[in-house]
């Protein structure tokens, strides 16, 4: 397994950076990983994703968002637009059939990635697996969820700060909301013309269940496939999930075939 990252140069948006790469050859579908929200490549979902690869003869891609693990640029300048430039320029390094594996944040610039993807190409996507999906999360799960006092730090700063399981707290930008509002999915039915995969723990409260079910209802037009976790939490990365997740991307690989 490849340990050593390429680095790709991505510059839109007067903007330029290097996103750090990690690609594994396989030889059958491959795998391409979509993480969270202050995640990178190196955790333990996305390591778990690059061995059971490995273990099921598949390639793999994964990739730091800029202001991310080894990638370059700022965290703060980061916004859906920009890692989704991110993910279309890591997807151009792929090849043949791709699974596309999406968790937290990463699940919506799964869906975001495959419209543009069906957009321009004949459908290399063969399914897609979402994990925690916090689809529309820039409205649904952070403006909508901030006090009278984070509207008012967000007005004076042009930022909040918010607690995470991470050393330092999230920081949610403006730039942040303001462009999320380009990239909303919910309020029309969302089409990704392959088969769709959703894990989800009933114990997450970053993203919670009902906020799937949102996701899911939807998603009408292609088939979708829904497990609910009864003890998982957000993180869903005990042996358990991973396990879970292993066994999504084998029937994955079975049901594009």
């Amino acid at each position: 397994m490849i340990h050593k990252p390429e680095f790709i140069d991505v510059k839109t948006n007067n903007y330029p950076r290097k996103i750090a790469l990690l690609k594994q050859k396989g030889n059958s579908a491959s795998l391409f990983w979509l993480g969270g929200y202050k995640s990178d490549m190196q955790g333990s979902k996305a390591i778990a994703m690059a061995q059971f690869a490995s273990e099921l003869g598949l390639g793999a891609i994964r990739f730091d968002y800029s202001g991310h693990g080894k990638s370059g640029g700022e965290f703060i300048k980061g916004d859906i637009s920009c890692w989704l430039d991110e993910a279309l320029a890591a997807f151009e390094q792929s090849e043949g059939e791709q699974i596309i594996i999406g968790s937290s944040m990463g699940g919506w610039l799964a869906l975001l990635l495959n419209r543009i993807l069906q957009q321009r190409e004949k459908a290399r996507v063969k399914a897609i697996i979402l994990i925690a999906p916090a689809v529309d999360m820039s409205e649904e799960l952070m403006r909508k969820s901030f006090s009278e006092q984070q509207f008012s730090d967000l007005e004076k700063n042009g930022y909040v700060k918010q607690p995470s399981d991470y050393d330092e707290p999230y920081i949610i930008t403006r730039q942040l909301l303001e462009d999320g509002k380009k990239h909303l999915l919910f309020g029309k039915p969302i089409e990704t013309k392959c088969p769709v995969y959703i894990l989800q723990g009933a114990k997450d409260e970053a993203v919670p269940a009902s906020h799937a079910l949102k996701l899911l209802s939807h998603m009408m037009l292609d088939p979708v496939f829904f497990t609910l976790v009864p003890d998982g939490d957000h993180s869903l990365s005990r042996d358990s999930d991973l396990m879970l997740l292993k066994k999504t991307i084998e029937q994955a690989v079975k049901y594009a075939v």
